[in-house]
């Protein structure tokens, strides 16, 4: 007996990517899009890069990638100011700021077409819901970036530390979805980059997992105006580190997800040893940018509340954080 049409409807088949050589665009310039496109251009793939006002510098002088080795120059950037100006793409590396992202919709329809894929290199929660919005849920993925790095000037990124990316499928409600093709074809072409790539199931885990650190690490760096090294050091903010990690398991928890106290006992050993690093949201607040609050902090603690679960720990850096943004980037000067 044949199966059932309604059933065989209902399966939304998973965009495999084809091509013998992938093309990719990196879709925020900044230091993770920066790094990782420069480091996919060095082994010989396409990629181009949407910039915001760096274009020229690119174009002219490359693009510096500064490590513990030295420095070595990408030459002859694809750098673009205009997504209309972009030759279409396989894979839309989206780096930018999860604050941009109201962009997405003007951005990823006329690099990508009707099957290329967007790969959400973002901070946060839920941000493959909105490129899906755009584009599908079956054309987005998702990547959890453990790196320290920042742009120190145009076309000069320092990468202080890690840089390993954790790829996962997205799926409906985050629902795990396996080890697919495509995650393997995207992960072959970053470790013959050279960069370190871990392939999960359960992409959902993976992010709560990162927000075991960036809610601690990157809220505290703002409300108490310190880097890595100096929460680490004083015995009240490692106090309030504890408890915020504490709550972000009890999120996770909600969600069915489970983060060991051996793996927050070893969060906390690798911050230990990292060099003195100021935190994304930190550097955002220094240059008087809009923070990734509601990635960050705000959409943990919605997914949480909508399963019956307060945090309030969670929800006074919350409050706190909406405070000290709106009042540093409304004292910007237009």
């Amino acid at each position: 007996m044949g199966e059932n049409p309604r059933k065989l409807a209902s399966i939304r088949k998973i965009v495999t990517l084809t091509r013998e050589r992938l093309r990719y665009a990196v879709v925020g310039t900044g230091a993770l899009g920066g790094l990782y496109g420069a480091r996919l251009a060095r082994k010989g793939h396409s990629v181009a890069f949407l910039t915001r006002r760096d274009g020229e510098v690119l174009r002219s002088r490359g693009l510096t990638i500064r490590d513990s080795t030295g420095e070595w120059t990408l030459t002859d950037v694809a750098a673009y100011d205009r997504v209309d100006e972009m030759p279409p793409v396989d894979v839309a590396i989206v780096a930018l700021k999860t604050t941009q992202n109201h962009l997405l919709e003007t951005l990823l329809p006329p690099l990508l077409g009707s099957t290329g894929i967007a790969l959400m290199l973002q901070n946060g929660l839920d941000v493959e819901a909105q490129a899906a919005a755009v584009l599908g849920r079956d054309r987005v993925v998702g990547g959890v970036c453990f790196l320290c790095a920042a742009k120190v000037a145009p076309g000069l990124i320092h990468h202080i530390d890690y840089g390993k990316i954790i790829l996962g499928d997205y799926g409906k409600g985050y629902g795990p979805r396996g080890i697919t093709e495509r995650l393997r074809r995207i992960a072959r072409d970053f470790e013959a980059a050279d960069l370190e790539i871990e392939l999960c199931e359960d992409l959902l885990l993976a992010r709560w997992r990162k927000l075991a650190w960036n809610v601690p690490f990157n809220g505290l760096s703002v409300v108490l105006d310190a880097a890595t090294d100096e929460l680490m050091a004083d015995g009240a903010a490692r106090s309030l580190i504890d408890a915020l990690m504490v709550e972000v398991t009890q999120g996770a928890a909600a969600c069915g997800r489970e983060l060991t106290a051996a793996f927050l006992a070893e969060l906390m050993a690798l911050t230990e040893t990292m060099p003195p690093y100021k935190t994304s949201m930190k550097l955002d607040f220094d240059g008087r940018r809009p923070l990734e609050v509601e990635a960050i902090v705000g959409a943990p603690l919605r997914m949480a509340a909508a399963r019956g679960v307060a945090l309030p720990q969670m929800e006074m850096l919350y409050r706190q954080l909406k405070f000290l943004d709106a009042r540093n980037v409304g004292s910007v000067i237009q």
